[in-house]
Parts: structure tokens; sequence; C-alpha cells
């Protein structure tokens, strides 16, 4: 029996069925439908998220003084190491596979993704290895204090004694992270390849679901050498194997080969459906067709492509001959180029259109400012001469947070607004998500750029305590850290509130364009009564041609604004 059956029965019998989009509970459960799997990711990742923040507010808060007066120096170690690792492995990546799990199918015209039930696992293995990280904190010995990229030999070092440690949990987490990726990139390129409306070429796709395509093929074939490597790694650890270990022999620098081979394309995983993000949010609130649109999702494959062609500039510090940094320095200033047509593109999208600066587009545009600085001051690190000169210094550290949280979690929050209309069926408080822009827009500015003068000026990342020629910027920096944690609040009471009493959402809030906005809000549970069928593309502003030939909302809808 289909779901569309068992929603007739109980409507005649006025119950909720488990999947009602009506029914909360469908949250709580094994739940194969592709939407409460997303919103169970997103939410799980804000959880973490949150607690990333909380070690990140406590760190800062120790560097707001130059001595160690706050916590322990190996305290502070296990706490740079576990916000990183929280915030990657816990936030970034579960919360975009939640928004790509809930929207792919909506926006390509699916009933769900095409392994619902591997779906579901991929999801549930999250709980699991997130529950291993946070044990950590509860053993003998605390969490792993070797950083989120944990180096041997210094990850290899046990002072416990004990089989069970900080390192080895975190090892089985990243390892079991590393599963429920590739669990869901197959989906992902699979649903993308095979279950596309009729009439749904490549270039009549949305400029989202390519980025989640070009992401998830990173995946694909970067996962492997990261989870190889843990593996490798907790072996070493734990078997009295030699891979990485220099006093049996072996080789700490192929682990960072292995690690750096995924770890740096993981980049683009993150970044790539941010800019989808962006090239969904901009033409909607421009009021205008997305701007060389196959340029665009051309270039996101050309970066797919170079991405496994960049890992070693992250090794020019680790003894790497002249002609390897030479050949990785020209890869990585060439990926800019793909990256800089997008800009380009989003800028002319914006540029004389009719702007709505509602909270989706001042994300959208306070993200592409910090992403704009962030690639500046990445291609001075892909430069040999420079990054040894400022490495592991600050300045990485600032350049690496205008990425993965000016762009990336300020595109995240751009997407929440944006679909949350689609998502829950209410209307957020306009008001309070532009003070949560505000104070995460000045927050992130006031905590992330006095990083790259305290780089330049010679301070070293991961130190508890520093020389006090250094306290003017940690000040500054440390009130942005503690600013963008009250950020936070305004956001949780919206998105609680709005879902509990706010106004009811039509189906299409923003007259916008794509699939997802022809149906009701929150969608049915099979999304669509009738497969539509494609027949122009995704971003005809202004053109006045239907988008599908049948309309599966039922209604005169489908008429581009």
């Amino acid at each position: 029996m289909s779901n569309a059956s068992i929603e007739a029965i109980a409507a005649k019998s006025g119950q909720p069925f488990p999947g009602a989009p009506n029914n909360w509970q469908r949250f709580f459960t094994f739940s194969t439908d592709h939407k409460v799997i997303g919103i169970q990711y997103i939410v799980t990742a804000f959880v973490f998220f949150l607690i990333g923040g909380l070690l990140a507010m406590v760190m800062r808060g120790e560097l707001i003084t130059p001595e160690a007066d706050l916590v322990d120096r190996t305290v502070y170690n296990a706490l740079f190491t576990m916000h990183g690792t929280i915030m990657l492995f816990m936030w970034t990546f579960p919360v975009l596979n939640g928004l790509a799990n809930y929207l792919v199918p909506l926006q390509i015209g699916a009933r769900d993704m095409a392994f619902p039930r591997l779906n579901a696992a991929a999801f549930w293995l999250v709980p699991v290895f997130g529950t291993l990280l946070m044990a950590s904190f509860f053993i003998p010995g605390g969490p792993s204090q070797s950083g989120w990229w944990a180096y041997p030999p210094v990850s290899l070092q046990n002072p416990t004694g004990n089989l069970i440690n900080g390192q080895v949990l975190w090892l089985l987490a990243v390892a079991l992270s590393g599963v429920s990726s590739i669990m869901g990139a197959v989906n992902f390129v699979t649903t993308i390849f095979r279950m596309r409306a009729p009439g749904m070429g490549w270039f009549q796709m949305p400029a989202f679901c390519w980025t989640v395509l070009s992401a998830q093929m990173i995946q694909l074939f970067g996962l492997p050498s990261l989870t190889a490597g843990a593996v490798m790694l907790l072996l070493d650890l734990t078997a009295g194997t030699s891979f990485f270990d220099p006093a049996k022999g072996g080789d700490p620098v192929l682990y960072q080969h292995f690690f750096w081979f995924y770890s740096h394309p993981a980049v683009y995983v993150i970044i790539l459906p941010v800019f989808g993000f962006f090239s969904e949010i901009f033409p909607v609130y421009a009021r205008k067709p997305l701007f060389g649109y196959k340029f665009v999702v051309v270039s996101s494959v050309i970066i797919t492509v170079l991405s496994a062609m960049v890992w070693v500039h992250h090794m020019f510090a680790s003894g790497t001959p002249s002609w390897m940094r030479m050949l990785f320095m020209f890869s990585t200033m060439l990926i800019s180029v793909p990256t800089g047509v997008k800009v380009f593109a989003w800028v002319a999208t914006v540029w004389g259109g009719k702007l709505r600066l509602d909270t989706p587009m001042l994300f959208a545009l306070g993200g592409l400012v910090c992403f704009l600085f962030a690639g500046i001051t990445g291609v001075m690190l892909g430069a040999v001469p420079f990054d040894i000169h400022v490495n592991n210094t600050y300045f990485v550290v600032g350049h690496f947070h205008y990425v993965i949280y000016g762009a990336a979690v300020m595109g995240v929050y751009a997407a929440i607004y944006h679909w949350f209309p689609k998502m829950t069926g209410h209307m957020y408080y306009e008001g309070l998500g532009k003070l949560h822009f505000a104070l995460t827009f000045i927050g992130v500015n006031l905590n992330f750029f006095p990083m790259h003068p305290l780089g330049l000026m010679g301070m070293p990342r991961r130190v508890a305590s520093y020389d006090p020629e250094f306290a003017y910027w940690n000040v500054i920096a440390s009130l942005g850290g503690f600013l963008l944690g009250v950020s936070t609040l305004p956001f949780i009471l919206n998105m609680i509130s709005s879902w509990i009493l706010g106004k009811r959402a039509p189906a299409n809030p923003w007259n916008a364009i794509g699939l997802e906005w022809l149906i009701p809000s929150p969608p049915p549970v099979e999304n669509f009564e009738e497969i539509p069928i494609v027949v122009s593309g995704p971003y005809g502003y202004g053109s006045h041609e239907p988008l599908v030939a049948n309309n599966p909302a039922g209604e005169l809808n489908s008429e581009h604004r």
C-alpha cells in the first residue's frame, strides 16, 4: 500500500497517520520520508552547533587575557580539538545534508530519495557517532587533544594507558561519520541521475542540485581516504601496527596525505551547496534570472575536478619538495577561476535588480561579502612564500572561519529562512530575522577579522597563553565571539515561536520559480500528486513561460513572474 493510500484511509478516519505533515511525532521516528529526515538532520546538527559554540566561547574567554588563567592547558587542547571536530562533522556536514535531503527531491520533481531506508540509516548514524564523540568528555583522560586533524605522533600518545581513550573514540566517530556520508553520497548521486522529472535535462536542473551533485561526487572519491587513514591510525593506537608511528618506522607525513586528500576537498563539499543557496536566493529577491546559469553550473563541476589536486598546499611546511610546492601552488590558484565565475554571476544577477532585502537576502549578501574576503586571503595562502610565513598562525584560523562561518553558516541561515515557510507551513518573524542577521554579521567580522593581523604579527594558533603585544586584537576577537553566541538567541526564538504561532504560509510566499513552490506548504507525503513535466529552465523571471506542462498543485501557479 502506498503512502498516498495510507493518507487517504487516515483522512477518512479523521486520524493523523505517522508521516502526516501535521504530525510532529514523525520527527522522532525512523522515517523514510526525505522531508522528515531532512529536518531531523537540521535540528540534530543545530544542537551540536550550540555545543561547539559554547566550547568556542570558553576558548575566547581564555584568550581575552594573555595568561592561561581560565582553564588548564590540557583542557584547552581538548576544547579546540572538540570544537573543530563538532563544528565540521556534527554541524556543517549534517545541516547541509539535511537541507539537501529536504530540497533535492522537491526541486527535481521526485517523490523521495532513491534509497529511502539507506537515507534513514545514514541519518541515524549521526546521533551514534555524536554520542561516541561526546562520551569522550566523561572517560579518564578526557577527549582527544590532538586537534581535529589528529596528526601523529601526537595522536598516538596515550598517557592514561587505557584501551578506551579520547583519541580512540574520536577515530571511531570520524570513521562512522565517513560511512554515513558515503551512504548519503550514493543516495544523492543516484537520485539526481535517475529520478529527475520528465523534461528536466541537465541544464533545466536548479543550480543547487548541481552543487549538491558536485559536492557528493567529492565525498565518493575523497572520503575513503580519510576513513582509511582514521582506521589505520586506530590500528596504530590499539593494535601495535606502525603505519604512521615514526618510532616503529612509520611515516607520519603519509597520514597528512591521507587526511588532506579528503579534508581540503571537504571545504568544497561544504561551500558548494552554499553556492547553490546563493544561486537560488539571489534571483528570487532580485527578480532576475540567474546570470550565466550554464557557466555557474559548469564551474561547479570544474571545482569538483580541481579539488582533487590542491591538498598539498596544507603541507608546504611539511618537508614538501620544491617541485610539488610549485605544482600545488599553481593548482590552488587555478581553482579560484571557476569560483570567481560564480561570484561575478551573482553580482551580475543582483546588479540592476528590484532588490527585496528580506532576511534570506540579507544573509546571502552578508555571506557573499565574507566569502569575497575569504577568497582573497585564500589566494594569499596559496602562494608558497606567504603560506610558510603565516603557517600555523592565526591568519590561517581567520581565513578558515571566514569561509566556514562567514560564508557557509550565513548561507545556511539564508537557506533556512528562505525555505522555512515551505518546511513548516508558517512564516517566520521578519524583525527577529533581521536582528539575527545584524548580530551575526557584526559578530563574524569582530571575531574573525582580528585574527588576520594577529597572524601577520606572528601569534601561533592552538595556544592558551600569548605575548601581551597580541592582547588588543584578542580582546576584540573575544567580544565578537561572545556576540556570535548571543546572535543565536533570536534565531532560536524565531524558529520555535514561528513554527508554533507564526502566520500560515501560502504555497509560494516569495513568488519564486521552482517545482518546490508549486505544491502546498508543508508538502504532502509523496510531494506531487502527479509527477510534473518540465518544459523550461528554472530561472525564467520575467519570461512569462510556464515551468511545467501539467500542474502538480492543481492551481494556476506555473507562470513565471
